[in-house]
């Protein structure tokens, strides 16, 4: 990241990621190293990125992400209502999934009982 853009908050030094890492540190580090390629400056802005990563962990529903990516999307400039658009985004996806999911109950309802 350029001098001018604040550091992502370092998930991994966390006492819970440091005691995942002391039992399996390969994949940890194979993890980590992942995370460093997705969030590297790259054709989406930090800013950007952060918030695909807000709505996404909206649908996952990881607690700890969400708070994480929230910190990392502020720091980076995201105001309150881009945070709340990309949670209206995320929602809409997930209810537009189960309405995406039509075509196979048309199929089963033609095929009768």
């Amino acid at each position: 990241m350029s001098q001018d853009t604040p550091e992502r908050i370092d998930w991994t030094q966390s006492a819970r990621m440091q005691a995942l890492n002391a039992l399996a540190p390969e994949p940890f580090a194979a993890f980590a190293a992942f995370d460093k390629a997705v969030f590297a400056p790259g054709h989406l802005e930090p800013k950007i990125k952060e918030l695909i990563a807000v709505a996404v962990t909206h649908v996952t529903q990881c607690e700890s992400c969400l708070t994480l990516h929230v910190k990392n999307a502020r720091r980076l400039g995201a105001t309150d209502g881009e945070v709340a658009e990309a949670l209206w985004v995320a929602a809409q996806l997930r209810a537009g999934g189960a309405i995406g999911q039509f075509g196979a109950t048309l199929a089963a309802l033609k095929q009768g009982g």
